[in-house]
């Protein structure tokens, strides 16, 4: 007996030297810490199944913070609804030395609503911690513990690795299920090469991984999502917002959303009937009755965000935002697609994961937590145009860079399908920069511009349309920001919406743009359209090159020369092309010697390359820049 009790006391000291162990910072490996602002000493989530109704998760989060940046990682929030319970919530913090100097229980924690002041209602809620720390290094251990009713909230992606310049000590997931048909579907991502131990067995899943240094963000690397080492996880049977789906493929999932969060929510007073049919009467084609009522739905909604209904995956009723006015992109999507059936228009409700950087939804893998936004599938003529509800200015059938070149989820009432929205490819992303610069005796310049745009190009630039003048004039000094003394003159724009084609017209003035030097005038040709910007040198690069958007730039520039000068020395005609794209300048002396015509074309390719080819694209750059700032030479008659 007193053998028994001195293995137990034995086994208690030596668990407590652990806890004691992670919770200092000292001892920390340096290859944890290179590259670091902090480090995840142990991740560790526990969930269990009990019923298609009932799921139970417990977190542990022990992270040592190393400077100020690294404050975030600590993940010191829970979000709660109707349909989720917290159980309890603590945070202990620990100096460098393990010791612990500070506890806050759960009614230490902020309570507030867990979305922006924009949004009229919602039942989400959020509880976080607010800790201003008195030294650095720290530690937080952050633990709660919460059940919910929605089995398919299902947590989607475990990252082993959370961010850039985080390391990960230890980090771990279980599932537990008491059926078999609870067992979520789970896939590996980026595991190749890290020490990881799996454990699956009858009624679990588990995943440890040790031991994850820290990724130091580079220039031009292919987003963290993409690169980091996770688990994609799915429910297959499970409950969400009181409906039972089982799903298997993306069929599955459209039309279990179609029959639980979209039937009958499209139903419009006959008043606003009559006034869509009106308004489209004269028109000759659904795609002209589409564009109508998007104007239609511009002109007389708003956005506003509203996080209710099933989980806040449910659009408020048509008849609703008909009556006030307003929807978030739930709402207003569903709007639109009740008038436009209405006018004998087919559009589908549409799921996407919307940002800047492209994320597709995973072909063999129906998830309901894919997609972030909803957008609208308008048919005809056997093919989709695209429209985004939720905007005021962009024109019918333009998505933008928020929601383009991306695999979807188009929801039919017989099921759902993914689709590629449209994209907006490498020359698709044009500018045309035209100008007839005059160049005086002194220095200065004059010059009358022209700017046209499309595809992702236009779409950077449209909205400059609707600023007042002092912005139009910060926008245009920020644009040719390498230009001294810059005088924005006259402007005036033309937003073609039908062809999705925008034009500026700018005049402007600089005193002191070209350089004198005794008898000469040293000037930069490519005044208005000048690449500066070389990508970082790196002796190791560690992550692939990713060019996410190409692009193609064109440019012609009619510089008469002063009188009193002549051209000296001109640059050489130049020609690169290569895996990246393509650049091209030449230069060409008129036959009275009074102007230089200047034509240059940049065409950068979207890609994925290895490391190993983010040299070459540097060095091609780097050329563009040189070549970009080439001086043309001019000395007195």
């Amino acid at each position: 007996m007193r053998i028994f009790f001195s293995l137990i006391l034995l086994l208690a000291v030596q668990l407590s030297e652990a806890q004691e162990t992670i919770n200092q910072s000292l001892l920390i490996n340096s290859n944890l810490t290179k590259n670091a602002n902090a480090v995840v000493r142990l991740d560790k989530m526990n969930i269990h199944i009990s019923s298609k109704t009932k799921m139970n998760i417990k977190h542990k989060r022990i992270v040592t913070v190393l400077n100020k940046y690294g404050s975030n990682a600590t993940h010191t929030f829970r979000g709660y609804d109707l349909d989720s319970r917290l159980i309890s919530m603590q945070a202990l913090v620990f100096n460098q030395f393990g010791k612990q100097i500070d506890k806050f229980k759960e009614k230490d924690f902020k309570d507030v609503s867990a979305v922006d002041g924009s949004t009229l209602y919602s039942d989400s809620r959020i509880k976080y911690l607010e800790y201003t720390p008195i030294a650095y290094p720290y530690t937080v251990e952050f633990t709660y513990e919460y059940t919910t009713s929605n089995t398919g909230e299902l947590l989607p992606i475990w990252y082993f690795l959370d961010e850039f310049y985080l390391s990960t000590e230890k980090s771990s997931i279980t599932f537990t299920y008491d059926e078999e048909s609870f067992k979520p579907e789970v896939r590996e991502v980026n595991l190749k090469g890290l020490d990881v131990k799996k454990d699956i067995t009858k009624g679990k899943i588990a995943y440890t991984v040790k031991n994850i240094p820290a990724l130091k963000k580079e220039s031009l690397s292919p987003a963290f999502f993409k690169i980091s080492p996770q688990l994609q996880i799915r429910p297959v049977n499970f409950t969400y917002g009181g409906y039972d789906a089982s799903i298997n493929t993306w069929q599955d999932l459209g039309k279990w959303m179609y029959s639980n969060l979209l039937v009958d929510r499209d139903k419009l007073p006959e008043p606003t009937i009559n006034t869509i049919k009106l308004l489209t009467k004269e028109a000759k084609s659904d795609i002209e009755k589409a564009k109508i009522v998007y104007k239609y739905v511009q002109d007389n909604t708003r956005y506003i965000s509203v996080q209710v209904g099933i989980g806040g995956m449910q659009p408020i009723s048509a008849i609703d935002v008909d009556r006030v006015k307003y929807g978030d992109c739930k709402g207003l999507s569903n709007y639109t697609m009740a008038l436009l059936q209405a006018v004998g228009v087919k559009a589908y409700y549409t799921h996407v994961e919307a940002g800047s950087y492209k994320e597709s939804f995973k072909k063999d893998f129906a998830s309901l937590a894919e997609g972030n936004h909803v957008i609208l599938a308008v048919e005809s003529n056997g093919r989709y145009y695209w429209i985004d509800c939720t905007s005021q200015i962009h024109p019918f059938g333009f998505l933008g860079d928020f929601t383009d070149g991306r695999m979807v989820h188009v929801i039919k009432p017989n099921g759902g399908e993914l689709v590629q929205t449209d994209s907006y490819i490498n020359e698709d992303n044009y500018q045309k920069t035209e100008a007839l610069i005059t160049l005086a005796n002194n220095g200065a310049i004059a010059a009358d511009v022209i700017i046209t745009t499309k595809g992702i190009q236009y779409d950077d630039r449209f909205s400059i349309e609707r600023k007042p003048f002092d912005d139009i004039k910060k926008h245009y000094k920020s644009y040719w920001r390498y230009i001294n003394n810059l005088t924005l003159g006259d402007y005036n724009f033309l937003n073609n919406r039908d062809s999705i084609v925008f034009t500026e017209k700018v005049s402007l003035e600089a005193a002191n743009y070209a350089s004198v030097s005794g008898d000469r005038l040293l000037f930069r040709v490519n005044a208005l359209n000048r690449n500066n910007v070389v990508p970082d040198r790196y002796r190791n690069r560690k992550l692939p090159l990713e060019i996410q958007r190409g692009y193609l730039d064109e440019d012609e520039f009619n510089i008469l020369l002063p009188n009193s000068f002549k051209v000296e020395a001109m640059p050489n005609n130049t020609l690169i092309e290569n895996e990246f794209g393509m650049y091209s300048v030449s230069y060409k002396l008129s036959e009275d010697l009074k102007n230089v015509e200047y034509k240059r074309k940049l065409l950068i390719k979207e890609g994925y390359y290895p490391k190993e080819k983010y040299k070459d694209y540097r060095d091609f750059r780097k050329k563009v820049s040189l070549t970009d700032n080439a001086k043309v030479v001019l000395v007195k008659k």
